[in-house]
Order: C-alpha cells, then sequence, then structure tokens
C-alpha cells in the first residue's frame, strides 16, 4: 500500500475536521466573536498580554507540539504503523482536538483561571485541590521524561557509513570508537539551541517593545534559525548527559520566572520556523518518495512483539502516543499561557483546535518518515537496545535518521544533513516544552499555597522558590530514571489529565445548561484507558522495586478516583434540579 495513501487521508480527514467538526464544537460551547478576553480587560504587561494571533498560534502550537509528538510514535510504532496512525488520525479529531478547544475556551470564559481553578468553581476546593495535586505530579513527569530525552540526544552518534560519509569527510566531527568512526550530530544541534535562546530576548524587544512588521520578524527568525545550524556545524557543541541536564535544569530555572515576551514568546517565535519547516520537509518528502514508489520497510502491523515489548496494545499503545492524539498537557497550557494571551474569542478554535489538528498531521507524518525511512533492525536497535549493550534508548535519533533518508531518497539531500536537522526539530521544542512545563508548574505551586495557607509566607509567593522546587523534582526524577522508565507513567499521567480536564470542561457546560456529549464521551474513553494503564505498570514497577515512579502510580489513582466521584456528584445533583424544577414550569 502506499504511503502517499496514508498521507492524502490523513490530511484530508483532518482538514475536513477543522473546518465542519471544529465549527460544530464551536457553536454547542456558544462562541461570541464580540465578547473580550482576559488579556484585553486585565492586560497587565507580564502574563497577560493581547498577542497577535499569528504569534499566540506559534507560541501554542510549539509549546503543545514540542518533543512529544515524535517521542510517542517513535516508541508507539513497534506495533506497527497502521495501529498507530489510526489513534493518531481519529483520536486527533474526536478526542484531542476537541479537548484542547474546549480547554481554551472554558480557561477564557473564566477569567484565564487554570484548569484546576475551573475545577475548584465547579467541583470546589476539594476537587481544586485534587486536580492541582494531580497537574503538579504530571508535569514533573513530563518534565523529568523530557530532560532525560534530551540530555542523551545531545551527545547522538551514528557511524559514518551509515550517513553516507566516508572517513575524512569536513561536513561531520567524528570521533573513534572501537576502531569505527562515528559523527557527531547530537553537538551541532547543541549549538544552535544556545545561539536561539541568547538572541531571543533581541527579537523579543523588537517585537514587542520596537513593534517591527510582521514580515520583519519573520524574516529575522529565519536568518536566526539559519545562522545558528551553520554555526553549529562549525563549532559543535559536545558535553557528557549529566552536564547537559544540569545546564538545561538551571536555564528553564532561569526562563521560567522572567516575563512572556522576554524570552519564551520570542524564542518559541524562532523554534516555530524549524518546526513549520519540519512539517513542510517530511510532507514534501513523502510525496517524493510515494511518487518514486518507496516501499514500507517498517511492519504494518507488529502487535506480538509490540505487546512482549510495551504490553497490551490497549491500554498501553494509547498512553504511548501522549501527543499527537490527545494530550492532558494541553489543557494546562491553554489555561496557563494561551488564554491569557487570546486577543478575541474567535480565534479560540482556530488556535485550540486547529493546533492539534497540525500537530497530528506531524504525528502521522513522523509515523510514514519511521515506515519508509528507517530500517526495522536500525530502529530496534536504536530504540530498544538489548539489556546487555551498555546502550541507552534514544529516540530522538531513531527518528533523525528516517528524516535523514527520506530527505535523500526524496530530494538528494546527504542523510548527515537531513539527519541533523530532524535533531534539531526535536531539540528546540523539547527545551521550549520544558520552560513552558516549568512555568505553569510554577503557577500550580502558587495556587496550592493560597489553598494550604490562608496567607501564604512571603518566601511561598517568591515565583523563583516555586521554580526551584519544580526544577530540582524534574532533575531528580531525570537523573535517576531513563527516559523509557519515565514515559509510560507519564503518558498515563497525561492521557488522565486529559479525561479530568474534558470531566471538568463537562460540568463547566452541564452548569449552563449546554450539550456536553462530545466532551464526555471521549472522557470516559481516555478515563476507563488511563486507569486501565496504571493498573498494569503499578504491577511492572512492583517486580521493578522502583518504588519512586510505584508511589507516582498509586497516587495518580487515587487522585484522579477522587476527582471522578466529586464530578459525579455534581452532575447527579445538577440533574436531580433539573427533574425537581421541569415539571412545574
Amino acid at each position: 500500500m502506499s504511503v502517499l495513501l496514508f498521507l492524502a487521508v490523513a490530511t484530508v480527514i483532518l482538514i475536513l475536521a477543522g473546518k465542519f467538526y471544529g465549527g460544530y464544537v464551536a457553536r454547542q460551547v456558544g462562541e461570541d466573536r464580540s465578547r473580550p478576553t482576559p488579556a484585553q480587560t486585565i492586560n497587565d504587561g507580564r502574563d497577560y498580554v493581547p498577542t497577535k494571533p499569528y504569534i499566540l498560534f506559534a507560541h501554542h502550537f510549539a509549546t503543545i507540539a514540542g518533543a512529544a509528538p515524535i517521542l510517542g510514535p517513535t516508541a508507539a510504532i513497534i506495533y506497527g504503523f497502521v495501529p498507530a496512525w489510526l489513534w493518531v488520525v481519529l483520536g486527533g479529531v474526536f478526542i484531542g482536538a476537541v479537548h484542547d478547544f474546549t480547554a481554551l475556551f472554558v480557561s477564557v470564559r473564566e477569567g484565564g483561571r487554570s484548569i484546576a481553578e475551573v475545577a475548584k468553581k465547579t467541583m470546589g476546593g476539594t476537587g481544586f485541590v485534587l486536580f492541582i495535586l494531580f497537574a503538579i505530579l504530571m508535569l514533573l513527569l513530563v518534565t523529568s521524561a523530557f530532560l532525560a530525552a534530551v540530555s542523551t540526544s545531545l551527545t547522538s552518534l551514528w557511524p559514518l557509513d551509515k550517513l553516507g560519509l566516508e572517513e575524512g569527510q569536513h561536513l561531520l566531527k567524528t570521533v573513534v570508537q572501537d576502531g569505527v568512526a562515528f559523527g557527531r550530530i547530537g553537538g551541532i544541534a547543541s549549538t544552535s539551541v544556545i545561539v536561539v535562546t541568547c538572541f531571543a530576548p533581541l527579537l523579543g524587544y523588537l517585537i514587542y517593545r520596537r513593534r517591527i512588521r510582521a514580515y520583519l520578524a519573520y524574516v529575522l527568525g529565519t536568518i536566526l534559525c539559519v545562522g545558528s545550524v551553520l554555526l553549529g556545524f562549525k563549532f559543535p557543541i559536545t558535553l557528557p548527559p549529566d552536564i547537559w541536564t544540569v545546564i538545561i535544569a538551571v536555564y528553564v530555572f532561569i526562563a521560567a520566572g522572567l516575563p512572556v515576551w522576554f524570552l519564551l514568546q520570542p524564542r518559541d517565535f524562532v523554534n516555530v520556523h524549524i518546526l513549520y519547516a519540519g512539517i513542510a520537509l517530511m510532507f514534501t518528502a513523502l510525496v517524493a518518495v510515494g511518487i518514486k514508489g518507496a516501499e514500507f520497510v517498517m511492519p504494518a502491523f507488529n502487535v506480538t512483539e509490540g505487546v512482549s515489548t510495551l504490553g497490551f496494545i490497549w491500554p498501553m499503545m494509547f498512553i504511548t502516543i501522549a501527543c499527537g492524539a490527545i494530550s492532558g498537557f494541553h489543557s494546562l497550557a491553554a489555561g496557563g499561557t494561551t488564554s491569557k494571551q487570546l486577543g478575541a474569542e474567535k480565534d479560540a478554535r482556530r488556535i485550540g483546535f486547529n493546533a492539534m489538528l497540525l500537530e497530528s498531521l506531524m504525528a502521522v507524518c513522523v509515523l510514514l518518515v519511521l515506515a519508509v525511512g528507517l530500517r526495522f533492525v536500525d530502529y530496534k536497535a536504536i530504540m530498544w537496545p538489548a539489556a546487555d549493550s551498555g546502550l541507552k534508548q534514544n529516540p530522538v535519533l531513531a527518528f533523525s535518521l528516517g528524516v535523514g533518508s527520506i530527505c535523500h531518497r526524496g530530494f538528494g539531500i546527504p542523510i548527515a544533513i537531513g539527519t541533523v536537522f530532524g535533531v534539531l526539530l526535536v531539540e528546540g521544542f523539547a527545551i521550549t516544552t520544558l520552560d513552558t512545563a516549568v512555568r505553569l508548574n510554577r503557577y500550580l505551586f502558587e495556587e496550592l499555597w493560597g489553598v494550604i495557607f490562608r496567607r501564604p509566607p512571603a518566601l511561598f509567593r517568591n515565583f523563583w522558590f516555586n521554580s526551584g522546587i519544580c526544577v530540582v523534582l524534574m532533575w531528580v526524577l531525570a537523573y535517576t530514571n531513563a527516559f523509557m522508565a519515565i514515559w509510560p507513567i507519564f503518558g498515563a499521567a497525561n492521557q488522565l489529565l486529559a479525561a479530568l480536564g474534558m470531566i471538568t470542561v463537562t460540568v463547566w457546560l452541564l452548569v449552563r445548561g449546554r450539550r456536553f456529549w462530545y466532551v464526555l464521551a471521549p472522557a470516559i474513553f481516555m478515563l476507563i484507558t488511563t486507569i486501565a494503564s496504571l493498573v498494569i505498570l503499578f504491577g511492572k514497577y512492583l517486580a521493578q522495586e522502583n518504588y519512586v515512579l510505584l508511589a507516582g502510580d498509586v497516587l495518580l489513582m487515587l487522585l484522579a478516583v477522587g476527582i471522578v466521584i466529586l464530578a459525579l456528584r455534581k452532575m447527579v445533583r445538577r440533574h436531580g434540579v433539573r427533574e425537581a424544577v421541569e415539571p412545574s414550569t
């Protein structure tokens, strides 16, 4: 079966969904284009900042997409690319996009409050505390998983002969191990990320203080992207993984406390150039190799081996692909930063709903790139190395090699350059997700202290103190656990948070007398799926004597059960009131 068929069908479904199903959901929630947003009414110059739609879309998409739509599908393709493709397309339309849009819309209507604060209003103080604890734990898991993946990939090596290069070449810096010459791939991305981060405040100043025109901002962003990559080829920075974890943790600590316009927004704006270019490159390269008759080199169905590696396809595949189909992190991003920057309510759908559809298309491209561009034997060697090999799982390298292969076969681009671009595509956005997630967790800790203390001490109101808690806990989890040890429980927590977020939205709609089936149905499915996965992971962590993750697993289940009970009570109480009122009306 042709790769073009899978790509075309997915694209058509996602486009039609954005046009028709997105419009249907907008009508059901009561979109009002004339209603002022919190960014307009508050506008404090720090968190509440009316932002141009094209910049906010870039910031939101870069935040929600990050590396997860790459890392999750790269791990889950072990089941075969067809099951993963189906889940990404159908889940993205009927669950993910609905979740993202409704979470953003409700947050805007509630004055830019987080989904946890919305839970407080709809389910009371207990619901707020349970939700906020759940969200804090999930964000710690996602940041630690990304930190572990980034620190490994920034030191990526691959044999020169498999990159189509000969010894003595001058494109990549090399290192010889056991008589084999390896090209240093990760160091180029390291330099690029550092350069972009250093120049982001200057771009932020030009956009928000000097108010330069949009086209000029795009030109400067493109120049910065290209220049940073060229500098990376010339001066790649290579450090041990443990050193990278410390450097990135320190950077994230600083970034989480700075105004959004100073570093977060301009950095996302620059990075999104790479992301847009990456999606376009993957898409067009897949079309090119499809026209040339490229065949799949990954199995369409590989359920037996997938089960032996990750567990039963349901529920484990549905949590392994934690983004691309549905992600609870998106509700935190929507309520944490995006809702505070939305300039008009009419933009909520095209930013919330459509950004998720674009992420699903990105995940589709990742699956097809791997299925066509990376031999299954190489995939397993990189992603699932033998226990006695001493190698770490490196999903970023696996994906990047697939990109290098299809770019070479489709356009004649050297494999090494395409592979480096693949690494860049992941790295910038993994770090973007890290600093955004830590910022969101800082908000949540501030809200939590406000509940625990009637008057929180000054130290507990300090954003540097709260950012420090998030960063230290993130580093400890990443340092003591490998990427694939953290990813399954992060995926379960992430999808469970999405279910709980949709339950909160359901109650919000119910209280206002609006239809809610399109939110409640996927919430129930994800709730059952994720709780089943947590039960499976409980047995796994117990057998491994991994008591840290075991404790996290139990805590997630207890928090989820508590929130569901509160939501059911609220819904039953509301239904009882309606039954009592309707006969007399």
